[in-house]
């Protein structure tokens, strides 16, 4: 099973989460490009981090929105979203490159992430872009969603995604973060989730109704408080059941720092 999490959402002085911290336990790291969160030297730090430790390096595009995080949705033009997101995996690649390591998934973040699950022309843009920038090149996203559909159709790599910290809707999505519930906390009670997830067993919707996941990949959010302790329970004990924890995009082996 691979675990990732967010990284490099801090921007000049201003820090959000322990890459460092979550570098040495997740898999793979979505590090985000610049248009939510992240500035060249964060992004370049978590890239290098990650090379380091033989974790993978995912694009975690979004919409152009520092101020709200990337958790706006913004209405756009597909041909502009098409750039839009190929620019921020081109800059991301840019640095993973000198860093020793190179983009090998991408994954949506925030509005974006939410929205394509059932806009279409969302989905397809950013499909396009994928495909433009690598065809066949790895995606993560929510199973059911139209962006997995999409980008499946396209002939891209499509890795379905769990949320550790996060609950979900009878629907298979996730409980907007504004109503109560929608966050989870408890490091003990989200890595016995994580157990019954990873043995394809029932989880629970927020109603109480059962709903089966089968991804291949998990993620804890690097925002989350006490993030770095849900994520380090979690593998802990998915390595105590004997749950191998490794990348779904493995990183390149052939490229070398500067």
């Amino acid at each position: 099973m691979d675990v990732n999490a967010d990284l490099a959402e801090g921007f000049g002085r201003w820090e959000l989460g322990d890459d460092t911290a979550l570098l040495d336990i997740v898999s793979s790291a979505n590090v985000a490009c610049g248009f939510h969160a992240g500035d060249p030297k964060t992004l370049r730090a978590a890239c290098s981090g990650a090379a380091m430790r033989g974790v993978a390096v995912g694009a975690q595009v979004g919409y152009r929105d520092l101020a709200g995080f990337g958790r706006r949705f913004i209405e756009m033009d597909p041909a502009e979203l098409v750039d839009e997101v190929i620019y921020q995996i081109g800059a991301l690649d840019a640095l993973a490159r000198v860093a020793g390591t190179a983009v090998t998934y991408v994954k949506p973040h925030g509005a974006l992430y939410n929205t394509i699950v059932s806009h279409t022309g969302q989905a397809e843009a950013v499909v396009e872009a994928v495909r433009r920038f690598r065809p066949g090149m790895a995606v993560l996203g929510l199973p059911g969603s139209e962006w997995l559909r999409l980008a499946g159709e396209s002939g891209l790599s499509t890795h379905r995604e769990a949320f550790a910290d996060r609950a979900y809707t009878p629907e298979g999505t996730l409980v907007p973060r504004g109503r109560p519930g929608a966050v989870l906390h408890d490091p003990e009670v989200i890595a016995d989730r994580c157990l019954r997830i990873v043995r394809r067993q029932p989880i629970e919707a927020v109603d109480g109704t059962p709903l089966s996941l089968s991804p291949d990949s998990i993620c804890v959010h690097g925002d989350t408080p006490d993030a770095v302790g849900i994520a380090r329970t979690v593998r802990r004990k998915l390595a105590e059941q004997g749950t191998p924890i490794e990348p779904f995009a493995p990183p390149p082996r052939s490229l070398v720092a500067d």
